[in-house]
Order: structure tokens, then C-alpha cells, then sequence
């Protein structure tokens, strides 16, 4: 019996041991081992969602974080193309130019979460095919050099009547130029929007136009489907000032006069117009037949060194027919009428876009006869823009 006090306290020692090896919440480990590993806080949401079909191409990527924030976003094509874009102040990323129809994009996302760890998302959508597809044409062609009142023409292929629908198409639209100048947009028609320069074009510019159609909604169920895209450099500045009173045409280049022609113009009752219009296109021989301003069988000649200055029909060309008219009365169909050898000077010597003024005529230039940009005023020009202000191209 002498032994048992000193069973008794290696017991009790014994117990203090395992004690000290208890957790507080009553469960085991191994001393030494660390703590049961937890997942990041931070969690991500991605809308569209994964797997999303038929996603409007104007429509935002929101990319919604708890517990941490948002680090990095992309979005990409098939192809992995990035698509250029930025978050807005109300959180959603918003690409700069609309996405592309019928196109399936991936949604890249990292966050940090308050633990400090990282943790990252994806998501895949495809956009919608368009009901309707808005298909464009643009004027001049690329890589042509015009005149000084050569104006950019949109075309389209259906009609765009809607301000709204309008603005987004101008809000699409890109002008660079290597001497920036004030112009604007404006509407001809449903189906054509012209830019011009406030005045014309400085001799040697260079312009870029984009147009980026692609994705932007211009009316119910209408989507454009491709991007234009053209440049352009501008030629010498040719201005002919042709007087139906006087009977000439005063051809200049730059500050210089390169020319007086003599020539005949409209006879009464087939009045030539009176107007700034442009040398719209340009063709060596053509058949002029009264049938395509509505008088059938009131003639039909072949004709040299053709000018078009209206959609109509109302050319600088060559007559020899009326050579002894020509510098002292008017006697055409209303067309200018010039020497073989004068309208082929005149035609050699012009560029689409370069700018022809006729005065003393009683008959009116009729915007839209043809690419006439300049038979407005600046102001009145301005007020057919969707957007109602100018473009600067820098």
C-alpha cells in the first residue's frame, strides 16, 4: 500500500496529457496538423448566362461579385478575338462597338475576395440571328481620289424612317481625317446618309470612314450584319462656274483659271438647273434618249466626253451640232453643251466630286437629285442629322 499515492498522481498527469490534446469544439487531431482548409469567399456571377442563346448584340455583360471584386473581364469570339469594351459607371461592361449577330462569344472574369484569394468565371453566349438583315453600300470607292464636294454616301438596303434608329446608325459611324474639319451626316432619304465637310474638302486630305454596322438595331427585328469600311484622298480643287447668260463656263484650278469654254445650255422650256451640283461619274460615250426623261422619240443621239451632273439626266458633254449656238444662245435639251475638243478637255480634266455652279437659269437645283450636298446651307444640312450635331474627324 505504500505504492498507491504514486499511482494515483501518474494517473492524474497522464490525464492532464490528453486534456491538452482536446479541441475546443470536442473533436481530434493530430498535434501539429493544420487547420481544415475552407473554400475562397468571393463568389462570381456572369449574365448572359453560360449557355444563353439568342443574345441581342447591344445587350451589356454584367459580371456581379460577393465578397470581393472584380479584376479582370474579357470578352471574346470564336476565334478568340478580343472585343474592345469598358465597364460603365453602372457596373456593366459594354463593348464599344455592337457585338455581331449569329456569333457565339466567351465571358472571361477574375476576382479578388476579401480572403485574398483569386477566383475566376466563364461564360458562353451566342447572339441572335436577325429577323431582317440591313445590308450597306458606300460611296466614293475605296481607295479613289475625287473632288473637293465629293460627299460620303451610305446606302441601305432597307429603310430607316425612326430618329432614334437613325441615331444609333450616325452613332456607328467613324470619320478620320489627316487635317480634321468640321462636317455632319445627313439623311437624303430612309435609305441614304450623306457626309460633307462644312465647306468643301482641303486639297490633299485623306479620310477614313468605318462604318460599324454590325450588331446595331435600326428598326423591329432589323440588325446590321457587316461592317464598311473605305478611304479616300481628295485631288486638286476644280470649281467651273458655267453662266447660262454669258454662255460660258470658267474653268479654275486652285486660285487659277485654267479655262473658259464656251457653251450652250438649256433652251425655254428645257431650262438647264441652277445649283452647285458635283461631277457625279464619268463616261466616254453614252446614248442620250429622250425616253428617260419621259419624251420618247423626241431623240436619241450618241454621245462623247459625258460628265453627269444630275441623276435626271443633265451632262457636260460634247455637241458638235450646236457649235455655232455654243457662246451666244442656249439651245440644248438641258445639258451643257461644249466643242468635241472643249468636252474633251473638260472630261479629262475633271474628277468625280469636283464642283460645277450654274447660274441664270430659271430652274432650281432639286436636292437629291443626285449626290447634291450643296444645294443646302450648312444650317439646313445639319438639320437633317438624326444626332443634330457636327463631326469632327481628328
Amino acid at each position: 500500500m505504500r505504492n498507491g499515492p504514486t499511482m494515483v498522481a501518474s494517473t492524474l498527469a497522464l490525464a492532464v496529457v490528453l486534456t491538452a490534446g482536446c479541441t475546443s469544439s470536442g473533436g481530434t487531431r493530430t498535434p501539429g496538423a493544420a487547420p481544415q482548409s475552407q473554400g475562397p469567399v468571393a463568389k462570381l456571377a456572369i449574365t448572359p448566362a453560360d449557355g444563353t442563346k439568342k443574345v441581342a448584340p447591344d445587350t451589356g455583360v454584367s459580371v456581379k461579385v460577393t465578397g470581393g471584386k472584380v479584376t479582370k473581364l474579357t470578352v471574346a469570339d470564336a476565334k478568340g478575338k478580343a472585343v474592345q469594351g469598358a465597364v460603365g459607371t453602372d457596373g456593366t461592361w459594354r463593348p464599344q462597338w455592337a457585338l455581331r449577330p449569329s456569333t457565339a462569344y466567351t465571358v472571361s472574369a477574375e476576382a479578388i475576395g476579401t480572403d485574398g484569394k483569386q477566383v475566376t468565371g466563364q461564360a458562353k453566349f451566342t447572339t441572335l440571328k436577325p429577323k431582317r438583315a440591313l445590308e450597306s453600300g458606300m460611296a466614293p470607292l475605296d481607295g479613289d481620289k475625287v473632288g473637293v464636294g465629293m460627299p460620303v454616301q451610305l446606302l441601305l438596303s432597307q429603310s430607316v424612317a425612326d430618329k432614334e434608329d437613325r441615331a444609333a446608325i450616325e452613332r456607328a459611324l467613324v470619320v478620320k481625317m489627316s487635317e480634321p474639319v468640321e462636317g455632319a451626316w445627313s439623311w437624303v432619304s430612309d435609305r441614304e446618309v450623306q457626309f460633307r465637310p462644312r465647306e468643301y474638302w482641303p486639297t490633299g486630305e485623306k479620310v477614313e470612314v468605318v462604318a460599324h454596322l454590325a450588331g446595331v438595331k435600326a428598326g423591329e427585328g432589323l440588325w446590321g450584319t457587316k461592317d464598311r469600311s473605305l478611304t479616300f484622298t481628295v485631288g486638286p480643287r476644280h470649281i467651273t462656274k458655267v453662266n447660262a447668260r454669258t454662255h460660258e463656263a470658267v474653268v479654275t484650278d486652285g486660285d487659277k483659271v485654267v479655262k473658259t469654254i464656251p457653251v450652250s445650255l438649256g433652251r425655254p422650256g428645257d431650262d438647264s438647273y441652277s445649283g452647285t451640283m458635283i461631277a457625279q461619274e464619268k463616261a466616254a460615250d453614252i446614248i442620250m434618249d429622250s425616253a428617260t426623261t419621259g419624251h420618247p422619240g423626241e431623240y436619241r443621239i450618241p454621245t462623247k466626253w459625258n460628265v453627269r451632273m444630275t441623276y435626271s439626266g443633265t451632262f457636260f458633254h460634247a455637241a458638235p451640232w450646236s457649235t455655232g449656238a455654243q457662246g451666244n444662245s442656249n439651245v440644248s435639251h438641258g445639258c451643257v453643251n461644249a466643242s468635241p475638243a472643249n468636252a474633251r478637255w473638260f472630261y479629262e480634266f475633271t474628277q468625280r466630286g469636283d464642283i460645277i455652279q450654274v447660274s441664270g437659269t430659271s430652274r432650281k437645283l432639286r436636292f437629291g437629285n443626285g449626290p447634291t450636298p450643296w444645294a443646302k446651307s450648312w444650317d439646313d444640312w445639319l438639320a437633317g442629322s438624326a444626332l443634330g450635331k457636327p463631326v469632327n474627324g481628328g
